[in-house]
């Protein structure tokens, strides 16, 4: 077998991908993980909700998942995929930006997916520690602290709802999203301070929220702004192999998939936040593992049908 072809081939070296890579591995597949090293959560300081390893910091988690990988020999290659082709006989072509060509018999898309922030400047200069977007991923950190919502887009009032249970001091930042009837009095129930009027930047001392000043040149002192991105799947492989985005409720477009990470596409898989994007590491890990476990068992299908057919073939001989 050629050093550059595998039974999977899995993109994305995050926590679907690595969880994924292990359990294939510990069925004796051969797995190549193509990684491009730009993993979502990287500004972050702390990963949490994960049993065993609260806090742990994103990057450490996924050095100690690439060596839990390799023991098992899995290859772990620094790269992007920038094309992909399948052949008539059901195998994948990937090709490198190095120009590497690898071939496998099964795919495992877990590239994730971009935060694209509000275009406010100071949003992106403070993202992962005072600027946040998720109440599970870090909300424990900013309690009973003056927290703000950033509001531009309908998730923004949900998520003032959500911090709300962490903070008594929570304000809404109205900035371009218009609160309804029933939405203002929500906030005025449960003692949720209303600003309106545009966010002109945020104000940082030392690398943390200062304060956000408003376009009339007004400040508002708070210790942790709450945005909600625009969360874009990295799904050029997917679309280049003919498969199509779907719509998700929460806006955007995702991989779709069925059970255990099964795309519509033939001997393709997706796990983690390209194909769910509210997926926390917890969620992805679980994904990966699902989907790798799947991928073999399709696997074990295939190799038992041609046993049975060279059998017969030995058999009519």
């Amino acid at each position: 077998m050629s050093t550059n072809s595998f039974d999977v081939a899995i993109i994305g070296g995050g926590p679907a991908g690595l969880s994924a890579s292990t359990t294939l591995a510990r069925s004796r597949r051969s797995v190549v993980v193509i990684d491009a090293g730009s993993p979502r959560n990287a500004p972050a300081e702390g990963a949490h909700n994960v049993l065993g390893h609260e806090g742990i910091g994103p990057l450490e988690l996924l050095e100690r998942g690439r060596a839990e990988a390799q023991a098992y020999g899995v290859q772990i290659r620094t790269g992007e995929v920038v094309d992909a082709a399948r052949s008539d006989d059901g195998r994948f072509s990937l090709t490198l930006a190095d120009g590497t060509v690898i071939d496998a018999r099964r795919i495992l898309l877990a590239s994730g997916l971009v935060d694209e922030l509000p275009d406010v400047p100071g949003v992106a200069d403070l993202w992962g520690s005072t600027v946040l977007h998720c109440p599970y991923c870090h909300g424990w950190e900013v309690r009973g602290q003056r927290i703000g919502i950033l509001a531009t887009s309908p998730m923004s009032v949900h998520q003032t709802l959500m911090f709300r249970q962490l903070s008594d001091d929570v304000t809404f930042l109205a900035h371009d999203v218009e609160l309804g009837a029933d939405e203002a009095e929500q906030f005025s129930a449960l003692d949720i301070r209303v600003v309106d009027g545009p966010v002109d930047h945020l104000d940082s001392v030392d690398g943390a929220l200062r304060a956000v000043v408003l376009s009339d040149g007004s400040e508002v002192e708070l210790d942790a702004v709450v945005v909600a991105p625009r969360f874009v799947v990295r799904s050029a492989l997917f679309t280049r192999l003919g498969g199509t985005l779907a719509d998700h409720p929460m806006g955007g477009q995702y991989v779709a998939t069925g059970l255990m990470g099964m795309t519509d596409l033939p001997g393709v898989w997706a796990a983690g936040n390209v194909a769910d994007l509210a997926a926390t590491v917890a969620v992805s890990m679980g994904a990966g593992v699902s989907a790798g476990a799947a991928i073999n068992a399709d696997l074990i299908a295939e190799d038992t049908r041609a046993a049975v057919d060279a059998r017969r073939t030995r058999v009519d001989a």
